[in-house]
């Protein structure tokens, strides 16, 4: 990454006008859209068999609902870390960081998309998604940018608890209640969620360091980040078969979760013992092939077995 808009952004900025093109960007587009992917299968896994036409259209109205709840925390976060951002490389290009967009508008902006949402989930899905997305907006928004990630190196593993929580609203969305195997599935997304973003911060150190924010590779060195990184992959491996031992999916998924699983824990061994920053990179990329593939597995499993 660099200091150039994100792909989605540059397509963005060509297909839409610039003032909506920058208010987009606030959302960020490519994160949301993994936070409703996640969701989304949460939704499917909650319905046995193929969903009736009334089902489909509730998904289609709870993903829509937790997008924009979605893209109200990320427009938030980026207001309160304008000044963050405009210090580091990987998200100088931001609006609110440029000064493209003023406090008060990213403010506006973010309360609109979360009091949309909040509606549509309340009124046209039901009272404990709303509830429960609103809480996530907080979580992220509040617990998580405001007071943990100044405060803490361990901020990522705490407010991990926010990132976890799609599958949980998905499943909510479409059973009005929380039940174990939506649980399995936040587990899994919180044990992959610290892997996934101090490989990131390896790589990009110094732009934390720029920042002022206490990531683990500032506070606590390269070293003990990178075996924190190969520790958090072993007890991710172990979670990602939670779903076949309590038996919610079958081999379909088995399978996928023991390759997908070691190719991490592979990535995070080579880390840990022989590091460099194109590894790095390489870790955190596979980071999100590891979780898109493993959900989309369990996705298969549904309808195969």
């Amino acid at each position: 990454m660099s200091a150039a808009p994100a792909p989605s952004t540059v397509h963005a900025a060509h297909t839409l006008p610039p003032r909506v093109a920058q208010f987009y960007a606030l959302t960020k587009p490519r994160v949301v859209q993994l936070i409703v992917f996640c969701a989304f299968i949460g939704m499917v896994l909650a319905v046995p068999g193929l969903p009736s036409a009334l089902q489909w259209g509730q998904m289609a109205l709870a993903s829509a609902g937790i997008w924009l709840v979605a893209g109200a925390a990320a427009a938030f976060n980026c207001l309160v870390e304008r000044g963050i951002d405009a210090r580091m490389k990987r998200t100088a290009w931001r609006p609110t960081a440029r000064g493209e967009l003023s406090s008060t508008q990213a403010l506006v902006f973010s309360a609109l998309l979360c009091a949309a949402g909040s509606a549509l989930l309340y009124f046209l899905v039901n009272p404990l998604t709303m509830w429960l997305t609103f809480a996530t907006f907080v979580g992220y928004a509040v617990i998580y940018t405001v007071i943990l990630k100044p405060l803490t190196p361990q901020n990522i593993v705490i407010g991990g608890a926010s990132g976890a929580m799609p599958p949980v609203l998905g499943w909510a969305a479409m059973t009005g209640q929380v039940s174990p195997e939506a649980l399995i599935l936040f587990l899994i997304i919180f044990l992959w969620t610290p892997p996934h973003f101090w490989a990131l911060a390896l790589y990009r150190v110094e732009d934390y360091r720029k920042s002022g924010l206490p990531m683990l590779p500032v506070t606590h060195g390269n070293e003990f980040t990178r075996l924190q990184v190969f520790l958090y992959t072993l007890i991710l491996f172990a979670g990602c078969l939670m779903p076949f031992i309590y038996g919610m999916s079958s081999w379909i998924y088995l399978v996928a979760a023991i390759g997908l699983g070691l190719g991490f824990c592979g990535y995070g061994f080579v880390l840990w013992r022989r590091y460099s920053d194109q590894l790095a990179r390489k870790t955190f990329r596979f980071s999100l092939i590891h979780l898109s593939v493993l959900f989309a597995a369990l996705l298969v499993d549904h309808y195969v077995l």
